[in-house]
Order: C-alpha cells, then structure tokens, then sequence
C-alpha cells in the first residue's frame, strides 16, 4: 500500500537503532486504522456513493501525517509548529514526494469539518487565508469518520452526539455540516 512506505519513512520503526516503533508511530497508526476502517465501514454501508475503497483507506492512514511536526505533548507530538497547522503540513509533504494531490486535499481539509477563510481570519489562525473545506465525497467521508477518533483517548469511541459536542466549541456551523453528514453517511 502506499500509505505504508510514507508512514515508515517519517515514523520509522528503527528508533535510535533499536527496533522498536516509537509511541507516536503506534499512535497515528492506531487512530488513522480506526479512521480508515470506519471509512471502509461506511463504503460498505453506502455502495451508492461508489466510494473507492483503497483511496480512501489510505487516504484515511495518511491524513495525520503531518501531526511529528507540531507541538502537542498530550499526543506525544514535539515539534515546533502549531498543531491547527497538522493537515497543511501534511498536504505539503505530501506533494514534496510527488504524491496524488488528491491524498494532500483530505490531508488539508479535514480538521474540524473544514476550515473557511472567514474561520481562519475571523479566528487569527496561523493558515494560508484560504479555505480548507471537505469538497469531494472521500475528503468528506474521511473528515466525519475522523471525528469519532481522538488521539488523546486512542481507546474511546465518540458517539455522534459527543462528536457533536466536540465541534460545538468551535461554531454552529461545524456542527451543521457533522449532522448532515451523519445523516448521509452514518
């Protein structure tokens, strides 16, 4: 699979020459499993919206790969850049190493339910100011199943409800967009 070489480059199972995957590596690829195997759930569910299942299963392991460079301690996360800025760096390295530009969109468009221009002016965040929405149905699906998923408790599920929850804090209009989904994918 593609997402598998991307994923040992930069997650590398070979820490300090001992063979052994480090807790971040273990993180991202327990919750992007879980991102992807709800996708994969949902395309079984849904066969009328021909969702391509190997696109979006790897696209669902790949879309936290940006997530080593950012600095958040509570998911073992000790870069220097702010973790908002997780999918776009994602969907940059991405594009570096020549891969389907459409695996960097799911990467850059699924934080919260999208990002608006307006979002990211209105709320001075460190983004291009431009949207990062969820336009295609595999950047959508990736983007709700994601939201079940937290990488803060990798052993908890979120019912709909508390995903809702989750949105709320950051607008309305999040939470909107989550519930058509649900209702469309759920």
């Amino acid at each position: 699979m593609i997402y598998e070489a991307i994923i040992d480059k930069y997650y590398p199972e070979v820490e300090d020459g001992v063979q052994q995957p480090s807790a971040l590596r273990r993180l991202l690829l327990k919750h992007s499993r879980q991102v992807a195997d709800h996708c994969l759930r949902i395309a079984d569910r849904h066969p009328e919206l021909q969702l391509d299942k190997t696109f979006i299963e790897a696209a669902a392991m790949l879309h936290d790969i940006g997530i080593r460079w950012c600095y958040a301690p509570s998911i073992l996360c000790n870069g220097t850049e702010p973790y908002i800025r997780h999918g776009l760096i994602g969907a940059e390295l991405l594009r570096s190493i020549g891969c389907d530009e459409a695996f960097a969109r799911v990467c850059e468009r699924h934080t919260g339910t999208g990002l608006t221009r307006q979002q990211i002016e209105r709320q001075q965040l460190p983004l291009p100011l431009q949207d990062f929405v969820p336009v295609t149905l595999a950047e959508q699906v990736v983007c709700y199943a994601d939201k079940f998923y937290s990488k803060s408790h990798p052993d908890r599920i979120l019912t709909a409800k508390q995903a809702e929850q989750s949105l709320a804090k950051f607008g309305q209009e999040g939470v909107a967009l989550f519930r058509s989904w649900d209702e469309r994918f759920g």
